[in-house]
């Protein structure tokens, strides 16, 4: 049995704040080859900042232009090994994708048994446009991950946790109902893709094999309208444990025992909101399968998305790196 999970009904249900201040026993299988495996993107980041984002029909000059190695699986993974957890990446990318990204994910690491190179299709890429008050707009090209529904599924075997995060919905849930198969807890994140790949059938099937919802507020919302549903208390008949980022205002965990929050860390000057929420998962992870309590759960993740908000690029520094 491992942390958080009692086997009811053909399905595992969050039973871990019987012990709040030290939080229950972690434990995994023997054969345990990684405590996480993150199931999603692996992207080139162009990330441009610039004075201000542009009008409509208009042109700016940008002040900085850097090539980061990016992605929500990829991060979450990276953060959660700098917690010392033995994270892996499942992930789909073009034969585009540079081998010094791969060298970047071994030297941290982070298992890439799982990342395929497809023939044919570019690496998923992402352009990040940031101003000086940290306001963004992105736009990602999907490229190796767009349609996977019937590609192969990574290697589950020796699994703790799976973490599904953005991806083909098709293919996550054949990861998420093999994972549940094999009796491995499941985490359900969808990210921004909620808003455009995901429905009210997939998301329903998604919550039924997870144990974890991660959001962040807009998710949160559009999570509730998929799922015809007023309040985060209304959805945990279908997932026990719901993990809500708020920015500057920190996190809160909404769970069968009650609602837990934490403030932000202060950050003076942020600099980005560029993957601080996916350190706050590896943040989270890195006490969640620890045994800590919800709320240094929630502590270590704030932690981690202010060092990103702070300075991303003192932490993953950048592939390649130019200024104006």
């Amino acid at each position: 049995m491992r942390q958080g999970a009692l086997a009811t009904g053909g399905r595992n249900h969050y039973v871990g704040l019987t012990a709040l201040d030290n939080g229950p026993i972690m434990t995994f299988p023997a054969e345990a080859r990684l405590d996480l495996l993150c199931v999603g993107h692996l992207n080139i980041d162009h990330e441009v900042r610039v004075a201000e984002l542009p009008k409509e029909d208009r042109t700016v000059p940008t002040l900085t232009h850097d090539i980061f190695l990016g992605g929500t699986a990829a991060n979450v993974a990276r953060w959660g090994a700098r917690t010392g957890l033995r994270c892996g990446l499942a992930a789909f990318v073009g034969r585009d994708l540079p081998e010094y990204m791969r060298e970047t994910l071994r030297h941290d690491r982070v298992d890439i048994s799982g990342v395929v190179a497809r023939e044919g299709v570019l690496t998923p890429t992402c352009w990040i446009a940031l101003d000086r008050k940290a306001h963004q707009q992105t736009f990602i090209d999907q490229g190796a991950m767009a349609r996977t529904g019937r590609l192969a599924l990574p290697d589950l075997q020796g699994v703790g946790w799976v973490h599904i995060t953005t991806g083909d919905p098709e293919y996550q849930l054949r990861v998420a109902r093999k994972a549940r198969s094999l009796g491995i807890n499941v985490a359900a994140d969808p990210a921004q893709e909620i808003h455009y790949r995901w429905n009210a059938r997939r998301l329903h099937e998604l919550l039924s094999l997870s144990e974890i919802l991660f959001v962040n507020g807009s998710e949160l919302t559009k999570s509730l309208e998929l799922a015809e549903r007023r309040t985060p208390e209304d959805l945990l008949g279908e997932v026990p444990l719901i993990v809500e980022t708020l920015g500057s205002q920190g996190a809160r965990a909404y769970t069968r025992r009650g609602t837990f929050s934490v403030p932000a860390k202060s950050v003076r000057h942020p600099q980005t909101v560029t993957g601080a929420g996916d350190a706050f998962r590896g943040g989270f992870y890195g006490g969640w399968l620890r045994g800590l309590s919800i709320e240094k759960c929630l502590r270590a993740g704030t932690a981690a998305g202010a060092l990103v908000v702070a300075n991303r690029r003192s932490l993953f520094l950048p592939i390649k790196s130019r200024s104006s």
